[in-house]
């Protein structure tokens, strides 16, 4: 409200001056009007050339010359006709003043600037009114240029007055009536905006308390529609990672207590003697392999820490990426062989090399392609391509088998998401694999993404920045 009171002051303020000056200007043009006819008039009609013979030609025609000029006003009672000698003497005045005939004289100054002046003149007659008047003044020449006195036209300054007064009454009432309107507009308005916010915040502090399940209604396509609508978003995504957290909280202790329970169950075994000799060694190397399960768990869970804190750092330096992908493959030799997979292994080169932290991104292809022999059908596709297009190179590990639930493709890297929520197929995970990827390869300022078709295929790409070959150092 105080805006709009500011801006229709200043409208105001700028169209009474714009409309004072019109006013002005318009009686000036009628002015400059009138006194040329009364100069012509004059001069056509006394035709004398001396101050003397002027003064006494305007007294023989004085009703004349004095009826000419009331006849002229365009306006009536609105303009003062005076006509002076050179000493500033009036000479003739219609009377047309709320104090009747001027006696007083026009001073001097302002007839000798009269004078020198080929046209019309606003001057100062000081002394002559009792208020502000408007006055303008042309010379009277006579027959050879000499200067025989002047007629000087005023107009009162009430009329602007009244007219000013009338301008910003209207201006006042217009504003009063806008207030008005505006008020009301405004009211409904800020309930309509006020309304989903005050839900926003009911909801934001049942999401303190832990309630994700509230929800905005949804009303408009203006931008506090898109707010709620954002906000509903964000409520479905603290869902969905309350919902990770907590199976991730299952996962972890189903992940501990198993190993630790037969861990505790083969040593009390070994130690009461229920275990024979010949067969503890059988039984050490199950506990080995459940301490060094656990020893994965929980490397896992600093690795994240250490991720989220930010004290993880890379160092890039450049690498062969095919050669890294073989060696993981190498590596998965036994696992690929026993489910049958038909392996193909493609490369634009050789050799490719990449600018990045070779282990992390040793991390990240090993946790891909694990997750593919893992859910890879019996004697189906495993593939691993490199290309470079674009001038990025693309890593891809592609296997034919379950795949990904389309539900679950915008969720699969986010922390503690586990897509085989069963574990029918994946026993060891806890939703924590391909999180690490992502982080690993924004770090990077790179992308990864998954497309996958259910219950046929499934592939994962990412990309790294390609360089140059390491130049050898000379022995």
């Amino acid at each position: 409200m105080v805006v709009m009171v500011m801006g229709f002051a200043a409208v105001a303020v700028v169209v009474n001056i714009v409309f004072v000056q019109y006013t002005i200007g318009t009686k000036r043009d009628m002015i400059d009007m009138c006194s040329t006819l009364v100069v012509n008039y004059i001069e056509g009609e006394c035709g004398v050339s001396d101050a003397h013979g002027f003064e006494r030609a305007v007294n023989k025609q004085f009703d004349q010359i004095k009826d000419y000029c009331t006849g002229i006003s365009p306006i009536k009672n609105e303009l003062i006709f005076m006509i002076c000698d050179p000493e500033g003497h009036i000479l003739i005045n219609d009377g047309n003043t709320p104090y009747g005939y001027i006696l007083s004289d026009i001073p001097l100054d302002e007839m000798e600037e009269i004078s020198h002046s080929d046209g019309l003149l606003e001057v100062e007659l000081d002394g002559v009114f009792e208020n502000r008047h408007y006055s303008y003044s042309a010379p009277i020449n006579g027959s050879e240029g000499e200067f025989l006195g002047a007629v000087i036209i005023s107009t009162g300054s009430n009329s602007m007055t009244n007219i000013t007064g009338l301008f910003a009454r209207i201006i006042l009432l217009t504003t009063l009536w806008s207030m008005i309107i505006v008020l009301v507009a405004v009211y409904f308005l800020s309930q309509r905006i006020s309304a989903p916010l005050k839900d926003m915040n009911r909801a934001a502090k049942r999401f303190a308390q832990g309630k994700f399940d509230v929800r905005v209604p949804v009303n408009g396509r203006d931008e506090v529609a898109e707010l709620a609508v954002a906000f509903n978003d964000m409520a479905e995504k603290l869902t969905t990672v309350e919902d990770m957290r907590r199976g991730f909280l299952a996962n972890i202790s189903h992940d501990l207590r198993t190993p630790m329970t037969t861990i505790s169950g083969f040593i009390d075994a070994i130690l009461d003697g229920a275990i024979p000799e010949d067969r503890e060694d059988y039984y050490l190397q199950l506990i080995g392999g459940e301490v060094r399960r656990l020893s994965r768990l929980v490397s896992l869970l600093l690795d994240i820490s250490r991720i989220e804190a930010g004290d993880r750092k890379f160092t890039f330096a450049p690498f062969d990426i095919c050669e890294v992908a073989r060696q993981i493959l190498i590596s998965n030799e036994q696992r690929l062989e026993a489910k049958k997979l038909d392996v193909e292994f493609e490369c634009d080169r050789d050799n490719m090399y990449v600018m990045a932290d070779k282990d992390a991104i040793h991390q990240i292809l090993y946790n891909i392609c694990d997750n593919a022999i893992k859910f890879a059908n019996d004697g189906g596709r495993y593939v691993i391509s490199i290309t470079e297009k674009e001038k990025k190179i693309f890593v891809s590990v592609y296997d034919e088998g379950k795949g990904i639930p389309p539900e679950d493709l915008p969720y699969v890297f986010d922390r503690f998401y586990k897509s085989d929520k069963s574990r029918g197929l994946d026993k060891t995970g806890v939703g924590l694999g391909l999180y690490i990827c992502k982080t690993i390869v924004s770090a990077h300022d790179q992308e990864i993404w998954v497309e996958s078709e259910y219950g046929k295929d499934c592939r994962f790409t990412f990309t790294l920045q390609p360089c140059d070959p390491p130049k050898k150092v000379k022995e």
